[in-house]
């Protein structure tokens, strides 16, 4: 934990934990949303934005490892959805796993959570087209359902990150509803069912989504009789709703003034800072697109880049000064290395690549060759004031370099949803997230087999096209390998081959921020992968 305080009227006096003031059944609250979902179909590729979670796919959809504390850490555990820790074992070089479901378990209309739900979400993965991630369910042979309550799962080859099978961004969806239909036609505005704590009662685009509790729901019953996620992208127009009541809770991207009101304190709220993140911002490159089909092209971009200097001035009042130097972020540090701290700002470095790779610079000293110049745009998302600084100070650095960048503000929907899949874009600034304690991401973003293409129905999310010689297979082994020295050997070996190609640059593992009102209690905390709302239902109104 970096930052664990309470603030009131900027005294900096500590003050009574929410955890720990009695909470009242019912009422309503509003929580500030920075982005909007394009979609609710939680398998498709319009779902790419990771605030749709948040809000509705955590809160709905059940899952058969939840990501909980285990003393410092945060390890996958079996939910409340199975009866037993699932059993896993190797024969004749297949892993098979045996899921038994806890026969409490039912939908939002009454009906039971069985084997057939199981059986129709893996399939409906591995198979189905417009998929933003098939990542470990390509491996699957076949589902066997011996009985409702029984799941067996066989892969074709071992996967150590089996449990995040059913888990992370999928969970479980109901076939009795879906299957035979158009899952994406059904899903994409919202549904009206609910296998977790909450049901989506209204999503009206533009404004809002509320949640109201799941009355069939088996585990802890939510406290609060509603809850509104408000949507307002604007960061100082977020902060102004939390002072005014507006909203009573806020999870920022944490820019310059959210750090300096919170330095400050705002009345009448707590905060929490967590730098066990699995948040990882980069600059994402397609290595297809000129000027960056080069290495070095990627590797000069690197070296033009004075990336301590920039997390410094954007995060240093969290403490946060150190650029990120692997593509692991701090939830599994385990498994990173520190290769990309070879890239400093090195101007020295960046005319020795970019003339060896055949470029001069012309009279407005521009890098140019054949006629072309490394000129390129970066997608961002419009309305985050950090990015926006970011991008500045990148502008003035590449400038200087030798390099001319432009910025297009985009919305998640356009970058996510098109641009990104199609591979129509040369660079992007945004947040990879961990959405469960496992080394999944490396394979998801930087395998080639996971490019989107039309090949493969234009699912997975190596948006940057990325294919290393030799990275496919040390990929492989990292999900392969069961003995855990082994996996940390390949995965010091993956990060060694993504700093020599330089797929993408990686600038910072992104603190997570939480604001929260003094009339709001219970368990309120971060968890890295889940984000905020992991334990809404836990949520309430301090009792009077």
């Amino acid at each position: 934990m970096l930052v664990s305080a309470c603030s009131s009227g900027g005294s900096g006096a500590p003050q009574q934990d929410s955890a720990d003031v009695p909470v009242a059944d019912g009422g309503e609250i509003v929580i500030g949303a920075e982005q909007e979902p394009d979609c609710a179909d939680w398998l498709g590729t319009c779902s790419g934005s990771i605030w749709g979670s948040y809000i509705m796919q955590i809160t709905t959809v059940p899952v058969a490892f939840n990501t909980r504390r285990e003393g410092e850490d945060w390890v996958p555990a079996a939910s409340s959805l199975l009866a037993s820790e699932p059993t896993t074992e190797v024969t004749d070089g297949a892993q098979v796993i045996t899921y038994e479901i806890n026969p409490d378990a039912v939908w939002s209309d009454g009906t039971p959570i069985t084997s057939a739900d199981f059986a129709y979400t893996a399939l409906e993965i591995r198979d189905g087209k417009d998929i933003l991630d098939k990542t470990g369910y390509e491996k699957i042979e076949k589902v066997e359902t011996p009985d409702d309550a029984t799941v067996v799962v066989t892969l074709d080859e071992p996967y150590a990150s089996w449990k995040q099978l059913f888990s992370s961004s999928y969970g479980v969806l109901p076939s009795h509803l879906l299957e035979g239909k158009d899952r994406g036609a059904l899903m994409k505005d919202g549904y009206d069912w609910s296998g977790g704590p909450w049901l989506i009662d209204d999503w009206t685009r533009g404004t809002s989504v509320t949640l109201v509790p799941n009355p069939e729901w088996w585990g802890e019953a939510p406290k609060l009789d509603k809850v509104t996620f408000q949507f307002i992208g604007d960061t100082a127009a977020a902060f102004q709703a939390l002072k005014s009541g507006q909203v009573d809770a806020l999870y920022p991207s944490p820019q310059l003034d959210v750090m300096s009101q919170i330095d400050a304190g705002i009345p009448g709220t707590r905060s929490e800072a967590d730098a066990q993140t699995g948040n990882l911002e980069a600059i994402w490159l397609n290595n297809t697109a000129f000027p960056f089909d080069s290495q070095a092209v990627r590797q000069s971009l690197a070296y033009s880049i004075d990336r301590k200097a920039i997390v410094t001035r954007l995060f240093g009042s969290l403490d946060v000064t150190e650029p990120a130097q692997s593509f692991f972020t701090p939830l599994l540090s385990t498994f990173a290395s520190s290769d990309f701290d070879a890239y400093v700002l090195d101007l020295d470095k960046v005319d020795e690549l970019m003339t060896g790779d055949g470029w001069s610079k012309d009279s407005s000293g521009v890098w140019s060759k054949d006629g072309r110049t490394a000129s390129f745009a970066i997608e961002t998302l419009a309305g985050n004031k950090r990015r926006d600084l970011t991008l500045q100070i990148l502008q003035e650095q590449l400038a200087t370099a030798g390099f001319e960048m432009t910025i297009n503000a985009t919305t998640p929907a356009d970058l996510f949803g098109k641009a990104a899949p199609n591979g129509d874009f040369q660079a992007a600034l945004y947040t990879l997230i961990d959405t469960f304690p496992e080394p999944l991401n490396l394979s998801s973003t930087l395998k080639s087999t996971n490019a989107p293409s039309e090949a493969n129905g234009f699912s997975g999310i190596n948006f940057g096209r990325v294919d290393i010689p030799g990275l496919d297979d040390v990929l492989d082994a990292i999900d392969r390998e069961t003995d855990e020295s082994a996996r940390v050997a390949a995965a010091h070996e993956a990060d060694a081959l993504i700093a020599e190609a330089v797929p993408a640059v990686p600038m910072v593992a992104v603190p997570n921020v939480l604001l929260w009102s003094e009339k709001l209690a219970g368990p309120i905390a971060i968890n890295p992968s889940e984000g905020p709302f992991w334990n809404l239902e836990a949520w309430g109104l301090a009792e009077q």
